[in-house]
């Protein structure tokens, strides 16, 4: 047993009710994340100097990618959990998919939706697709960290046991009464704020100059620090462990890792786009 166990801040995941409607909190984690990735995106779009003469979208057209990425996100993630997460109960219960309040969302899956929805936006308004992307890889761990606050507060997503002064007993039947990692707040570390300061060092030393060399950059570093927190995260309880004691985050996140080179060999073949 850890000599020091840090008391969980057991939060109501409901912030207030409004009439029979709950604001919960996971909810508005992730608009939190969409309208601060949104905000960041906009002061990025206008910064000649970080593009050279790429072609980018107009400021103006990024309240239509908002709606367009948080569509992918949702539907994607939801989605991504039913198919890659817990297929055998959506099954039997499929009124209970569209429930996304009771939790249960993919980054994986969200990631395929957003990509997709920001393709088809790039479509409309005739901007290249890396450009949007590239956009979209700067600001997306905001809504990264926001997120894994999220499954902090409600509480899932927890770690393994462990003995460590930090651990926590987290307030949930099905995590028991042992003393767990918080790995919630690894990843919101991990996966959120320190992906966020290496895309903008990135950013800043002219990566946006590269096409692909950001979003590359976004899926490798994402990839890599999923990996490392799913050493200390609990595996879905339905899954378990797969192949090799390895989690189905990792086994997802390995095809993410792989594309994100082949986006950064893309990048760094060409050469960078310089002010006109």
């Amino acid at each position: 047993m850890p000599f020091f166990v840090l008391p969980y801040p057991v939060i109501d995941p409901v912030l207030v009710n409004i009439g029979p409607l709950p604001i919960r909190w996971y909810a508005l984690a992730y608009i939190a994340g969409l309208i601060g990735g949104w905000w960041l995106a906009r002061r990025i779009v206008v910064q000649v100097k970080a593009w050279g003469a790429r072609a980018r979208p107009e400021p103006e057209s990024l309240d239509d990618m908002l709606v367009y990425a948080a569509l992918g996100v949702v539907l994607g993630g939801r989605l991504g959990y039913v198919l890659f997460y817990n297929p055998a109960f959506f099954l039997a219960h499929p009124a209970s998919i569209p429930a996304v309040w009771e939790g249960g969302m993919s980054f994986h899956g969200g990631l395929v939706g957003a990509t997709l929805g920001l393709w088809l936006f790039a479509r409309r308004v005739k901007a290249p697709f890396l450009s949007v992307f590239d956009l979209t890889a700067c600001v997306t761990p905001i809504g990264i960290f926001f997120g894994r606050l999220a499954n902090f507060i409600k509480p899932e997503l927890w770690g393994r046991p462990t003995d460590v002064d930090w651990a926590m007993v987290f307030p949930d039947v099905a995590a028991g009464p042992f003393p767990r990692h918080p790995s919630q707040l690894y990843e919101a570390g991990l996966e959120g704020i320190v992906l966020f300061l290496v895309l903008l060092v990135a950013r800043r030393m002219g990566a946006l100059r590269r096409p692909g060399l950001a979003t590359g950059i976004f899926a490798i570093g994402y990839g890599v620090a999923r990996i490392i927190c799913e050493f200390f995260r609990e595996p879905d309880a339905q899954l378990g462990f797969l192949f090799g004691g390895a989690t189905m985050g990792m086994l997802l996140s390995l095809p993410l890792i792989a594309a994100g080179v082949g986006f950064l060999v893309h990048a760094l073949r060409r050469r960078a786009s310089v002010a006109s």
